[in-house]
């Protein structure tokens, strides 16, 4: 046991083409095969411990799964099931996940999984617990996870910085999300984010993303550490942490106007897959930097027409797209696109994502018109009802502007305008803003002078995590319609869905009647926060 798991510390500090070679003189060492002899012969006779052990060295050495060996110490180690210790329980959950299932893999599974649920009381290791929850995966019973939840909890005192990082990720490993005790690991990486590696700042963030947790605190700690030590991180690095926020919807803003300037300053290091990345996040999370905006687009736009020749039709749309959202227009690759579009060979009839790339050209399209430099507001929007029902979710909101206004006559629901733009509530208001006309009489012959209320009911999930920052689709739908001659009115369905019936009415009335709904509806292109 002990020349075998000697040789198996040894060979895992390798690297993997270092591993091939020695694996080979292993396998060719006469003394290996004695050795295998020798457990085989003695497998029964070995102590608990120095079983398991032997078990994990030779499978992880790479000795196949299917010989007469490793098959005979997975019958034995069922054999001695019931008197391994809480160690070696472990260390045989670890070993038996890196298996492939067979007969003998399975039943020790299943074994194992009893003994555990058996014991799961009496075990106080907290490095215990979290290897036998990332070990025993997402397959276990719900039961059983619960059972390895509450084991965690009662020991949670005890967390250390390193089994804070290793309970975060076995949770993901068993695809348990447990607040409790991701809110523990949170804190207590947040005291440490300075001794987290780079490795481990992209796994919590992409734990977060699998498990859906928002600890906007956890992340602005990151985000902070990263900026504050910018200067350490390679280019690249900052872009793999960059996209896994943007897939948390989570906007770490100075990091963001950070990179901006390092983008600027010296842009070689992007190659395509890294420009779209970085043109991907911008445009969901609505960032423009605060300064060196122009320059910022500029680059970008460099590049990415440095990359036209060989960027496939996909990149070439999402790109286009990206940039269209952020409110720039890149005129070289449009021309491109709609030539490709032109020539029907942007979108394919038989393309799994056909809908979505015609739903993002269409984009595009509305924006090379709406955000053009020569369009000018008009002065009456064509505009039509699709339906009299409201969707459950607005019913609320129906009935409080009802109590509010007096009368249904005083708003417009389910509004299409074009563009296939859609509005939940439209109200019509004097020049100053203080009061409400009903929509007939304004309907026939438009007033310049009238003001349009548009108000859109969206969920948590259109706004970047933890503000009330409107995401990338959900500003170009605010921008173009201002420039459609609306004030936008955004309010977050779920809050509202919170409220009592009498602060609806209240919170409405505060929204449309405020100083804000009788300004001008022309507002700056973007709200960095």
């Amino acid at each position: 046991t002990n020349s075998l798991t000697t040789a198996w510390r040894l060979f895992k500090h390798m690297s993997e083409e270092q591993q091939r070679y020695e694996k080979q003189l292993i396998f060719e060492h006469p003394a290996f095969a004695k050795l295998c002899q020798q457990l085989l012969r003695d497998s029964r006779r070995m102590m608990r411990g120095d079983l398991v052990f032997s078990l994990h060295a030779v499978v992880n050495l790479g000795v196949p799964q299917n010989t007469l060996l490793v098959q005979t110490l997975l019958r034995v180690c069922q054999e001695k099931l019931n008197q391994l210790d809480n160690r070696c329980v472990s260390v045989l959950a670890t070993t038996l996940s890196g298996m492939d299932k067979d007969k003998n893999v399975s039943a020790l599974q299943a074994g194992l999984q009893l003994l555990v649920e058996q014991r799961i009381s009496s075990i106080r290791d907290i490095f215990i617990l979290q290897n036998l929850m990332k070990c025993m995966g997402k397959d276990v019973p719900v039961f059983l996870k619960k059972k390895l939840e509450m084991a965690v909890l009662k020991e949670i005192h005890h967390l250390t910085f390193p089994n804070a990082l290793r309970v975060f990720l076995a949770l993901v490993a068993m695809n348990y999300c447990s607040y409790p005790i991701l809110t523990a690991c949170s804190k207590k990486i947040q005291e440490n984010v300075h001794d987290v590696p780079f490795r481990q700042l992209i796994l919590i963030l992409e734990a977060c993303h699998t498990l859906q947790y928002r600890n906007v605190k956890l992340f602005s700690a990151l985000a902070d550490y990263v900026n504050s030590t910018a200067c350490l991180w390679d280019k690249r690095q900052i872009v793999l942490f960059l996209s896994a926020c943007e897939a948390l919807g989570f906007q770490p803003s100075e990091l963001l106007e950070i990179f901006a300037e390092k983008v600027t300053e010296d842009p070689e290091f992007l190659n395509l897959k890294n420009l779209l990345v970085v043109l991907r996040v911008y445009s969901r999370l609505n960032y423009v930097p605060r300064v060196q905006k122009h320059q910022f687009f500029e680059t970008l736009q460099s590049c990415l027409n440095k990359y036209l020749p060989q960027i496939s039709n996909t990149e070439l749309l999402k790109a286009a797209y990206s940039l269209c959202i952020l409110g720039y227009l890149p005129h070289q690759v449009l021309d491109e696109l709609l030539q490709k579009d032109s020539k029907d060979e942007l979108i394919l009839s038989d393309d799994l994502y056909k809908e979505q790339k015609e739903m993002m050209l269409r984009c595009v399209k509305t924006c090379m018109e709406l955000d053009s430099p020569s369009f000018t507001k008009p002065a009456f929007v064509v505009t039509e009802n699709s339906s009299s029902l409201v969707s459950l979710n607005l019913r609320k909101a129906q009935e409080a502007l009802i109590e509010l206004l007096g009368d249904e006559n005083m708003f417009r629901q389910n509004v299409q305008l074009p563009y296939k733009y859609h509005i939940d509530f439209e109200i019509r208001m004097d020049s100053e803003g203080k009061t409400v006309l009903p929509i007939t009489a304004t309907d026939d012959h438009p007033d310049p002078s009238v003001q349009r209320l548009a108000l859109l009911f969206v969920p948590l999930s259109a706004f970047c995590t933890g503000t009330t920052h409107p995401q990338g689709k959900l500003a170009m739908k605010k921008r173009h319609l201002n420039k459609l001659g609306y004030h936008v009115i955004l309010i977050q369905n779920r809050k509202f869905q919170e409220m009592t019936n009498e602060d609806a009415v209240e919170f409405l009335k505060g929204k449309i009647y405020s100083e804000n709904a009788s300004s001008s509806s022309e507002e700056p292109v973007q709200d960095n926060n």
